[in-house]
């Protein structure tokens, strides 16, 4: 399972590289396109920060409820058959 994360890590990031390189090539900047959506970097910050504000809180009560229900399931499941 953890092997098909990173190898997903890591396509995404060839593939992130492979736009942005482009993108640059192109005259693209960060800058550029927050200035085309009306957004200054603080602004962006600013966003971000309420946004984790507002999840948090969230998270944390769902996972009160999730994290333990999913360990008792995760105990009483059966056992999986071994592989070689």
């Amino acid at each position: 399972m953890v092997h098909g994360f990173v190898r997903t890590l890591v396509k995404l990031t060839i593939a992130s590289l492979i736009v942005g390189v482009t993108l640059t090539h192109l005259g693209v900047t960060p800058e550029k396109l927050l200035r085309e959506f009306g957004l200054t970097e603080e602004r962006l910050i600013e966003l971000v920060r309420q946004a984790i504000a507002w999840a948090m809180p969230n998270l944390t009560l769902g996972a009160l409820i999730i994290v333990p229900v999913w360990f008792v399931l995760y105990l009483f499941r059966p056992p999986r058959p071994r592989s070689e």
